[in-house]
């Protein structure tokens, strides 16, 4: 019996430990905090968010690329020298600090594409400012376009995307650049690795964004590609096979999602 209370004590604990330690690792971010007080928003890009395209992610066109107007220009607090680049975060203006903020309180998702550079908007992207530049259709989702700048409250949330994670393959055969899109999941990449069908797997180099690079392996044209992205909340998705090994320079490939 004694032996029974105790196994069942120690189940009793493990599940509890289970329950505290899968969302961090599974990267839900269901249950994080709203972060407010030092953070802001306002808008850039004109009306039609025409100003927006491009960027400092290498996302280009943003319509194409699958983001639209829901993207924002982040702070360099936030930016983390491109490392967040494709992270989502949801935003409600905080009604208690603007009388603009509009009725309800609604609240937007968006996706980080750009960055707000330092001594620019008046300082309010200078460090350690939470800053977010929105897409005007999404700045007046929240707050009277007369608001100018407005205090908001932020969380992290998970990214939804349509179809898989996005591989466009860009270079020469002794350069090998990839810009990854339409990420799921956490949003942002923290590492990408490459592989051909006739080599193991190579570490890529963060190029600028989430522009990768691979250098001296002029053995990548002929193969079949496969990629392993690895995100911020140590999500592991491999895309086996995703390029055939007649693939070329500036083509787009569609591979899983986190």
């Amino acid at each position: 019996m004694a032996m029974a209370r105790m196994a069942l004590t120690l189940m009793a604990g493990a599940l509890v430990l289970l329950a505290l330690v899968l969302p961090a690792q599974a990267g839900s971010y269901l249950g994080t905090d709203w972060i407010g007080g030092n953070a802001h928003a306002t808008y850039y890009g004109g009306v039609d968010a025409s100003g927006t395209q491009g960027g400092a992610c290498g996302y280009g066109n943003l319509y194409s690329t699958g983001y639209g107007t829901n993207t924002a220009a982040l702070s360099s607090a936030l930016f983390n020298s491109g490392l967040t680049c494709g992270a989502c975060y949801e935003l409600q203006c905080d009604s208690t600090g603007s009388k603009y903020c509009l009725p309800g309180n609604p609240s937007i998702t968006i996706t980080a594409t750009n960055y707000c550079p330092q001594n620019s908007l008046g300082g309010w992207c200078d460090a350690p400012r939470q800053h977010f530049d929105l897409a005007h259709p999404m700045f007046v989702s929240l707050a009277q376009e007369g608001g100018g700048v407005i205090p908001v409250n932020y969380r992290r949330v998970p990214c939804v995307k349509k179809g898989g994670m996005r591989f466009q393959l860009n270079g020469n055969p002794w350069f090998v650049l990839v810009l990854v899109t339409n990420v799921g999941g956490a949003g942002d990449v923290q590492q990408l690795y490459i592989k051909g069908d006739k080599t193991g797997w190579y570490p890529m180099k963060r190029n600028w964004g989430q522009m990768w690079q691979l250098t001296g392996n002029s053995n990548m044209p002929g193969q079949a590609l496969s990629f392993r992205a690895v995100l911020s909340d140590g999500t592991n998705v491999e895309s086996m096979d995703v390029a055939p090994a007649n693939w070329r320079f500036s083509q787009l490939f569609e591979g899983s999602q986190a």
